[in-house]
């Protein structure tokens, strides 16, 4: 079964995969995503477990692979214009 800190870890290797394989610290990736170092550690590690993320997970699954990328362009182009 995957667990929520499998979904973090795969993200943070997809992300450090994408940035050409450089290494990116877990201070750096709290940094980007404003959350504190130490809970995105425990995130990682499976000590902690944000409710909402499973949630959002599970509703992603139920969209086909077009609808996903029009979604992930969609919420992508909104985080950057409240930024």
């Amino acid at each position: 079964m995957l667990e929520t800190n499998d979904i973090f870890n795969l993200l943070h290797n997809a992300i450090e995969s994408k940035e050409n394989g450089k290494k990116i610290s877990l201070q750096k990736m709290s940094q980007r995503l404003d959350v504190p170092m130490r809970t995105y550690q425990d995130w990682r590690l499976g000590n902690s477990k944000p409710q909402a993320v499973m949630a959002v997970f599970t509703m992603l699954c139920e969209l086909d692979d077009d609808e996903l990328l029009f979604l992930m362009s969609k919420i992508k182009k909104q985080l950057k214009d409240k930024n």
